[in-house]
């Protein structure tokens, strides 16, 4: 999952801080989940994440999280 988040922001030359803010969610909790200390982010962020990086959650995230 980390590193499927960390893989689409930099396709899309896009920050930690660019992607929290188009997600609404801290820098923090983006860094959090690229490094692996957050695995089970809640649904509706993994939903904001995954919308700001234009994929479907269960394309970024794993699809356990989301049934």
């Amino acid at each position: 999952m980390s590193n499927k988040v960390r893989k689409y922001r930099r396709e899309q030359e896009m920050s930690q801080a660019e992607l929290a803010q188009r997600a609404g969610v801290s820098r923090l909790t983006v860094s959090n989940i690229e490094r692996g200390e957050n695995n089970s982010p809640t649904l509706a962020t993994a939903i904001k994440i995954a919308t700001a990086l234009g994929h479907d959650t269960s394309d970024v995230f794993d699809t356990q999280l989301v049934n």
